[in-house]
């Protein structure tokens, strides 16, 4: 099982989840639905107690033009979200960035269905102030920041029950799991060409990426002996099968040529090992 995410960081930025981010976005559209059509007679049922009947229309627009809008904004609240991810940045970072992110949703929000419902009430001969939800924004605030909020932690929890029941089975002697916070990614070896030291973690390198991972190189070689990688310098590891090729230098240090052309050096100390059947 591949890692959704094309690369993964130590500061919370996340990839996308694709089906499973296609999926959430369709449920919350349904919720959306749900909640538009309940909120609707709800407002059509008060109006009717108080003796001020409205037709079915204008309450369908007030709520329809409010949902649409915030479905809209979703996909780049979940894109915030995964950037500014709460499990496993410090608060004091993203913090910060989602409460600007709450207000500018729900700027955009009031003004975009305004301008909607403005438009809808002059194609039915009737007249609307497009500025209004503006003109009211404190009170459509206090609404939006809890959506915001629980729209963020409902895509985290997603995310997380997601990622924990993906099948741990595959993790096997073909597979390393990888680490990071809270979330667990379970990365094919046949993907990983080479491994190099950084601190206190390793970073693993395929085609185009690198994915870090919390451990120690020589922790990881006695992990991965039996996968086939080998060492090659004291913070260096290589998989046989992504080697193409070993040039001797005079020194006795060597360069190892991968299939896809990229280099590494090679220590003298390590020449054995790798030529060994």
């Amino acid at each position: 099982m591949t890692d959704a995410s094309p690369n993964v960081t130590n500061g919370g930025v996340r990839g996308t989840d694709g089906a499973g981010d296609r999926l959430f976005l369709a449920v919350a559209a349904l919720a959306a639905v749900a909640i538009t059509t309940f909120n609707t007679f709800n407002t059509l049922d008060e109006r009717a107690r108080i003796g001020r009947p409205l037709p079915l229309w204008e309450p369908a627009v007030w709520e329809g033009t409010s949902a649409l809008v915030l479905i809209a904004l979703l996909p780049g609240l979940l894109w915030i979200t995964r950037r500014a991810w709460p499990v496993d940045a410090p608060f004091r970072r993203w913090i910060p960035i989602h409460i600007v992110a709450a207000l500018g949703v729900s700027l955009v929000h009031v003004l975009a269905m305004g301008a909607l419902r403005g438009l809808i009430y002059r194609l039915v001969g009737e007249t609307y102030d497009p500025l209004l939800p503006f003109k009211e924004w404190p009170y459509e605030l206090r609404q939006d920041l809890p959506v915001y909020a629980v729209f963020v932690a409902l895509y985290v929890g997603w995310r997380m029950l997601r990622e924990r029941n993906r099948a741990p089975q595959e993790a096997g002697p073909h597979v390393l799991e990888v680490r990071d916070g809270a979330r667990r990614r379970f990365l094919p070896l046949s993907e990983v060409d080479w491994v190099e030291a950084a601190g206190n973690y390793v970073e693993l390198h395929r085609a185009a990426t690198s994915v870090l991972h919390r451990t120690s190189l020589s922790g990881l070689e006695r992990q991965l002996a039996d996968a086939g990688f080998v060492r090659i310098h004291r913070s260096r590891l290589v998989r046989r099968g992504a080697v193409d090729e070993v040039v001797s230098k005079p020194s006795g240090d060597f360069v190892v040529r991968l299939r896809d052309g990229r280099e590494l050096m090679g220590s003298r100390r390590y020449r054995k090992p790798l030529l060994e059947p």
